[in-house]
């Protein structure tokens, strides 16, 4: 479902110039009105995506454009946009898309710039922690305190860190580690961490520090540098739940790799016996990866360790399977203008964003005028009482005296009172403990205008930012074409079984089969071996046994796979007259093979069980090709032609 949108918001989102011009009536559907600067924005958001140079053509990229508008026009008379999962959806979607409008430039490149520095090292630390809640009380804060510091003055006295960790350490995991957490590097550890982790010298022990976790000592084992990205190969044989099958995985992957030592083509046997299906076409290459990207951590370790090109790894087990990996290519670290946006999302995300929203606060209590009721607020300390110390303190009853507008912003934004007793009540989780409880109301209330001045700096994005209105606009129409098209034509051709088979029945020589071999394939990159393995077969030998009597001394000199093919599957069409029985020995790529043919299938139609899934994905397409057509009959279009020949002449010119 993702990928689909992601089909239709392509459409959209490419960012390029946009043409000044005077905004006109370009067309209407049902006399509503779309106007030429959206037109030519969007044709020209298009033009990089685009790969066939008619769809250049204006005439019939307005024919596109006209379609794309059809098509939001009937969502919203179908009343898609009223759909609880529409809204959810698209509030999420701004919520995310406001992410990047919500910081201070000035902060976040500071902090961009420091994380790309770290990223440039990874470091290996230890670390006792002694456990303590953000909002713990002042007696409780003081006790963690305290031990941290007697750990710390035993460290410094020359104890052995490992068992003071060991003796002290409240991080369940010391047990398993003694508190050793490997090499890690920017993002990795929570801010604070991490800041005391690069701010340590080798060998050295950090100062307490404290995280929402509690109170850390650190030890710096080790910084190297970052080992960046990796580009491998690899051939796997998928984890099997039942013994017999894993025993038998291991023997495959044993057998793979001594076809490998023997000197036989690593991408070959890749894309034979890999169960990789999406890198085995490509000899098992991988995308490139660094520390921490792939969900395996012994498949990283083993890729890391190879040193030279092309140098290959034994056979080893992950949670996923058994692989061999062969080094392809190492990277470095990117430079700082490639990884600048990521590392931008990457601060969003983690706890350095606080800097971030601290600075916007100050930035906006800049920007708005705001007025806030002393009198009311005073009215409001009175009925806070230490029941909000124990997180027991209700919202009182409504009463007159604590009705009122408590904050106006810019004269046109009015935040009733109660909303700020919400927000106190909220608050209780948060295990405030500022006393007495005057200053802990004006705490929060400072706390409060923060929030509700930033809310009402993003409320205001669209008419503060033109670029952030039309990516709104754009994906708000997505969005509905979305819904609609899984409504008329995804949901409608998976369940309309009788147009489903109608269509099937009438494109039937679309879905035919060619003619299927059921057979055994065997391979050897040795001629007397294969011609051995061809006698086994037509005196009736199983391929266990070819394999028992062939493949000796720890030395793989046949490998099989068996199963139904079409008559073009792989090394088949090598073949002359391929029929039941064992056929002739034929070579390709170093490899010599022979073929046991135990059933054939003549070449003929399948069966709509057979191909449902194409079919079903041809029948939509179908579908969508003729829709448009009928939204041209049932709404009323009204182009003008006069406007559309000067757009024309602007974009050509």
């Amino acid at each position: 479902m993702k990928i689909n949108r992601l089909l239709i918001f392509g459409f959209l989102f490419i960012q390029s110039f946009l043409f000044a011009q005077t905004k006109e009536v370009l067309f209407s559907i049902d006399n509503h009105p779309y106007y030429t600067d959206e037109f030519i924005r969007v044709y020209n958001k298009n033009l990089d995506l685009v790969k066939d140079d008619s769809q250049k053509d204006l005439d019939k990229y307005l024919d596109l454009f006209l379609g794309y508008k059809l098509k939001v026009e009937k969502a919203n008379k179908l009343g898609l946009q009223n759909g609880a999962n529409y809204q959810n959806e698209l509030k999420s979607y701004r919520n995310q898309l406001s992410k990047n409008y919500l910081n201070d430039s000035k902060v976040t490149n500071e902090l961009v710039r420091e994380a790309y520095d770290r990223m440039q090292q990874e470091v290996r630390a230890s670390h006792i922690l002694v456990l303590v809640d953000e909002g713990a009380s002042p007696q409780d804060t003081l006790k963690a305190y305290n031990k941290v510091l007697d750990i710390k003055k035993r460290l410094d006295a020359g104890e052995d860190f490992v068992k003071i960790a060991q003796q002290f350490s409240e991080d369940p995991s010391v047990k398993e580690n003694n508190g050793d957490l490997g090499y890690f590097s920017a993002f990795r550890m929570v801010y604070p961490f991490e800041n005391a982790a690069y701010k340590t010298k080798v060998g050295q022990v950090s100062k307490p520090f404290r995280t929402r976790f509690g109170y850390h000592i650190i030890k710096v084992v080790d910084k190297r540098v970052n080992r960046g990205e990796v580009t491998v190969a690899h051939i796997m044989v998928l984890k099997q739940t039942d013994a017999t099958q894993q025993e038998k995985a291991k023997t495959t992957i044993d057998d793979i790799y001594k076809k490998i030592q023997q000197g036989e083509s690593f991408e070959s046997l890749a894309q034979q016996f890999s169960e990789d299906k999406s890198s085995a076409p490509k000899g098992g290459v991988l995308q490139r990866f660094g520390s921490g990207q792939l969900s395996s951590e012994e498949f990283e370790n083993v890729a890391f360790e190879l040193k030279e090109k092309n140098q290959i790894s034994a056979p080893f087990e992950s949670q996923f399977g058994w692989h061999i990996v062969k080094l392809i290519e190492k990277h470095p670290v990117r430079s700082f203008d490639d990884m600048k946006m990521e590392l931008e999302d990457k601060i969003r995300k983690d706890e350095r964003s606080l800097l971030i929203t601290n600075s916007l606060a100050k930035k906006v209590r800049g920007k708005y005028l705001f007025t806030k009721d002393a009198k009311l607020i005073a009215k409001i300390k009175g009925v806070i009482n230490d029941e909000f110390y124990s997180q027991t303190w209700v919202v009182p009853e409504k009463t007159k005296e604590l009705e009122g507008t408590i904050l106006t912003i810019n004269k046109d934004k009015k935040v009733n009172s109660k909303v700020f007793l919400d927000f106190i009540a909220s608050k209780q989780k948060s295990n405030i403990k500022t006393k007495p409880v005057a200053k802990l109301v004006d705490e929060l209330f400072e706390k409060f205008i923060d929030e509700q001045l930033i809310a009402y700096y993003n409320d205001n994005l669209e008419s503060e930012f033109t670029e952030f209105k039309n990516v709104m606009d754009e994906y708000r129409d997505g969005l509905l074409l979305f819904d609609l098209m899984e409504k008329e034509i995804w949901n409608r051709a998976k369940n309309d079984t009788i147009g489903l088979n109608e269509y099937f029945q009438k494109n039937i020589k679309n879905y035919q089969w060619k003619k299927r071999y059921s057979a055994d394939i065997l391979s050897s990159t040795d001629l007397k071996v294969i011609e051995k393995a061809q006698k086994f077969l037509k005196k009736g030998k199983s391929i266990d046994y070819i394999k028992e009597q062939l493949n000796k001394d720890g030395k793989i000199n046949i490998m099989s796979k068996s199963g139904m093919y079409e008559e073009d599957y792989d090394v088949l069409p090598q073949f002359n007259n391929l029929s039941k029985g064992v056929s002739s020995i034929v070579s390709k790529d170093k490899y010599h093979f022979v073929v046991n043919i135990t059933d054939e299938k003549p070449a003929g139609a399948k069966e709509l069980t057979e191909c449902k899934g194409k079919v079903i994905s041809d029948y939509q397409q179908y579908l969508e090709n003729h829709w448009v057509d009928e939204l041209r009959k049932e709404f009323s279009i009204n182009v003008n032609q006069d406007v559309f020949a000067k757009v024309k002449n602007q974009l050509n010119n």
